[in-house]
């Protein structure tokens, strides 16, 4: 399993073509793209052979603590973190999903508005999974930092992004996230970089299997 200490690896080119937009799938903050990802996750075919499995022991492996997780969608990830882990998302109908699970998840103003909620401090984890390869480098510096003061001193940030296969499969992804790009942007949030690796398969398999994933884990520095 590689680590921050191994040499950076040749960058491997980002794929160059996506499929259009699903008809009527305008925003990731649509009623559409909210009911694609539960037509998708939803598959009788998934539960019965429960395929999220791994997944789950993954994120139970990481143990993160009371975690954030930015950009929590229907609520996936989040109804498999430690208890009174919260949700933020800016589609209104995911969290409605999120929270028909049993979830604690808000809308962003929501989160913002509720001082008890948005407590500095108060968290050991921000989990932002799938989140960043929907947003150009800016955009994705400016909204994770609006919530890096949730976390407490050495708290973490545990990123998820696709591998080429899985990034050209929605045409709402803009940005090819691999793990230089992570790297530069723990480095412009001013995060230490722990450790990278693929999951749940070696790197190579990225480029056919549609499921694997870039995963790197940043700290907070102490000071």
């Amino acid at each position: 399993m590689p680590d921050a200490s191994e040499p950076t690896p040749t960058p491997i080119p980002a794929p160059t073509s996506r499929p259009e937009p699903a008809e009527g799938v305008a925003a990731t903050a649509d009623r559409a793209y909210a009911d694609r990802l539960n037509a998708l996750q939803g598959k009788r075919w998934k539960k019965l052979l429960n395929v999220q499995l791994p997944w789950q022991l993954h994120i139970r492996r990481l143990a993160m603590g009371r975690t954030l997780d930015v950009g929590c969608g229907n609520g996936r990830n989040l109804s498999r973190l430690d208890a009174g882990s919260v949700g933020v998302d800016h589609n209104p109908y995911s969290v409605q999903t999120a929270r028909a699970l049993g979830c604690e998840a808000y809308t962003v103003d929501e989160f913002f508005a509720d001082p008890a909620v948005a407590k500095p401090g108060s968290f050991d984890s921000i989990l932002a999974a799938h989140l960043v390869e929907h947003l150009q480098p800016p955009e994705a510096r400016e909204i994770l930092s609006s919530y890096l003061p949730m976390l407490r001193p050495g708290g973490r940030v545990v990123f998820f992004t696709p591998q080429e296969r899985g990034y050209a499969s929605d045409a709402t992804h803009v940005a090819f996230t691999g793990f230089d790009e992570l790297r530069q942007l723990s480095h412009d949030l001013g995060l230490d970089v722990v450790k990278h690796y693929s999951f749940p398969f070696p790197r190579f398999t990225g480029k056919a299997f549609i499921y694997n994933e870039f995963i790197l884990i940043a700290t907070v520095p102490q000071r």
